[in-house]
């Protein structure tokens, strides 16, 4: 398994629901387009799939930023969020 931070930037509502409701089968929303998931090489590899047929490749943009165990190590959450990750969930 590996994490990542997942966000997006999508211009149309419809597009971005769908998108938004895709991610939330993967990941766990942190922020209003941000993500963290854990994900194995395969579900990674079938979500980046399934994202790139839903975006439109000139208007909206989703990245993906690996995150090493070092940088994990370094996350500093302020205010009103947690760990998703911390408490044993794990999403498969």
């Amino acid at each position: 398994m590996k994490q990542y931070i997942i966000s997006y930037d999508i211009t149309n509502d419809k597009r971005r629901n769908k998108i938004r409701k895709l991610l939330c089968d993967y990941a766990v929303p942190v922020q209003y387009s941000v993500f963290e998931a854990r994900l194995s090489e395969e579900d990674y590899i079938m979500l980046r799939h399934k994202l790139s047929r839903l975006l439109r490749k000139d208007e909206d943009s989703i990245i993906f930023y690996l995150q090493c165990s070092r940088c994990r190590d370094g996350i500093i959450r302020l205010g009103n969020c947690s760990d998703p990750f911390g408490d044993g969930i794990y999403i498969v």
